[in-house]
């Protein structure tokens, strides 16, 4: 079998299992691990899959720059950041993360509402500035452009002294077993310490970041109570991860 012809093989398989195992796959075409290795190499260095140990998990195709990603504003994205904004109860302290899905979310916060917004998006901060009856607090740190929020030591500290009820997080990859990840080391560090901060962490996932993962481990799935769904999303895709005791909500 010719290089291309392997490489457009493995990658049906990996749609059709959501993940590869480079020995299954060495076995299966009669080569080497090696030959595997660098199969799965070269198709990561395009961008059509993420590297894991031992094989290849989809990549996430939700990572592009946060001005191309803004304009993409599509029906799940507004009906997920609908969904998410009812969930949040006046009096709450809320803390919402950077991205589209969440502008899409603060968008769709009443006026009317009493709440705390804790934020390392200048941009949330910002869209919230005409709601009277909400509090916004803006974690500072260094700003990550790629996705416009603060992220680094002095933002984890922040988050140290602040007990919120729920934690909207963004992400580019949902995985049963990969877990969640981003594309960014430090925003995962962020990410995970908002997590730690929040009785409730709901993940906001629209169709192209399910069964896909990115370079930087959030943590496991279950660090999510909660994530919301497209109503059209695929039910193989998010089966997985309700079987691991986490609630599907489709909006």
């Amino acid at each position: 079998m010719l290089t291309t012809q392997r490489k457009r093989t493995i990658l049906d398989w990996l749609t059709r299992d959501g993940e590869v195992q480079a020995t299954a796959l060495a076995d299966a075409f009669g080569v080497s691990e090696d030959t595997i290795r660098r199969d799965l190499r070269e198709l990561a260095a395009e961008g059509l899959l993420q590297r894991v140990h031992g094989g290849a998990l989809p990549a996430s195709q939700a990572v592009a720059p946060f001005a191309e990603r803004r304009v993409l504003e599509t029906a799940g994205k507004r009906a997920i950041g609908k969904a998410a904004a009812a969930m949040i109860a006046p009096g709450q302290i809320v803390m919402i993360d950077g991205g589209t899905t969440s502008a899409e979310l603060v968008r769709h916060i009443p006026h009317s509402l009493s709440a705390t917004v804790v934020t390392h998006s200048p941009s949330v901060a910002v869209a919230l500035v005409d709601h009277p009856s909400i509090d916004v607090i803006v974690i500072g740190g260094k700003l990550y452009k790629h996705s416009i929020v603060t992220v680094g030591a002095a933002a984890i500290e922040a988050l140290s002294h602040i007990n919120a009820d729920l934690y909207f997080m963004g992400v580019t990859g949902v995985h049963a077993t990969a877990g969640l990840s981003t594309g960014d080391l430090e925003e995962a560090y962020v990410k995970r310490a908002l997590a730690a901060r929040s009785a409730e962490t709901v993940v906001l996932a629209t169709n192209e970041k399910l069964n896909a993962a990115s370079a930087y481990a959030i943590g496991d799935v279950t660090l999510a109570q909660t994530v919301i769904v497209e109503r059209s999303a695929d039910a193989a895709l998010t089966d997985g991860i309700a079987k691991r005791g986490v609630e599907i909500v489709r909006a």
